[in-house]
């Protein structure tokens, strides 16, 4: 997937600009995809120039003014020709990982201590996925939601994040917790 795919799904929320863009990508779309602003920015002005988004310029009184961009019939037929490709499997690229597997020529204690770290900021996104997916669908309980409500796609990707979060919370306390064991580092080392 290409950022511009990533950029055009989260335009489909309804106009934004790059600040708003940016923030967005912190909170909905960072489970699955990760860009700076700067590439954000460098990618709303290259879809703007391919006719996939259309930007219109807000004067403001008291603040800078802004552009605010949307979706055109050529982004969206670009989505859905996305839509229509084959999906790549994913797969893991990440460093603690390298770590873990290297652990038994290393100092454990490193390594388990770098897991707990993990394990506590995926708690923290597990918080903010409940939050938002609680804010989401208000009091509507989550099948009513998930059957009749509206805008369902960014539900689900968060739904993937909490799982992923909470999957490497849970990893990360237990591998830590074997490491702790085989190589006698105490909770307090």
């Amino acid at each position: 997937m290409a950022l511009r795919h990533a950029v055009l799904a989260a335009l489909l929320d309804g106009e934004s600009s790059g600040y708003e863009l940016a923030k967005a990508f912190d909170a909905g779309m960072a489970n699955f995809w990760h860009a700076l602003p700067q590439q954000l920015y460098l990618e709303l002005t290259k879809l703007e120039k391919d006719g996939l988004i259309q930007g219109r310029a807000v004067i403001q009184e008291t603040r800078p003014n802004k552009r605010l961009f949307s979706v055109t019939d050529a982004g969206l037929a670009e989505l859905e020709r996305f839509a229509e490709s084959s999906a790549k499997p994913a797969f893991i690229r990440d460093d603690l990982l390298v770590k873990v597997r290297a652990v038994d020529s290393l100092s454990a204690k490193a390594v388990i201590e770098q897991l707990e770290e993990r394990a506590l900021i995926a708690a923290a996104k597990i918080d903010i996925f409940e939050r938002y997916l609680h804010r989401q669908r208000g009091d509507v309980d989550e099948q009513a939601f998930l059957s009749s409500g509206d805008r369902i796609g960014p539900y689900l990707t968060c739904m993937r994040g909490l799982r992923f979060e909470q999957e490497t919370a849970d990893w990360c306390g237990q591998t830590a917790q074997i490491l702790r064991v085989r190589y006698g580092v105490g909770a307090d080392a």
